[in-house]
């Protein structure tokens, strides 16, 4: 177990961009949080994600229910795997979505542009 796997607990399961879209799309779906600043939002989100920036996440884990799927994006995948981990040791079911916005965008996925 390395000093990451101490820290934040292990891994978190990732899930791809069409698949993460498919769920959006179900009768239940999870909820999407992305974890990127405000400012980061303005050249789009995924539509109805849930803003919480990973600087603040510590201290809004209350805001989500733990009886409902989370999945964390960022732009790259470099910060939500951070907030995912962090969900998990709390307790959370959560996966984090691989390739982040990059991957959304590639994939061709709508956006939501937000007034930040």
């Amino acid at each position: 177990m390395g000093i990451l796997d101490r820290i934040f607990g292990p891994k978190v399961p990732q899930i791809s961009v069409r698949d993460a879209y498919a769920l959006l799309q179900s009768a239940a779906p999870p909820i999407i949080v992305d974890v990127r600043q405000p400012a980061e939002t303005e050249s789009g989100s995924v539509p109805g994600a849930l803003l919480i920036p990973l600087t603040e996440f510590g201290k809004r884990l209350h805001e989500l229910p733990r009886e409902r799927q989370i999945l964390t994006i960022c732009y790259s995948s470099h910060r939500s795997p951070f907030a995912a981990r962090r969900l998990q040791k709390a307790g959370y079911a959560v996966q984090d979505v691989q390739g982040g916005l990059i991957a959304w965008q590639q994939a061709g996925l709508p956006l939501e542009r937000k007034e930040v």
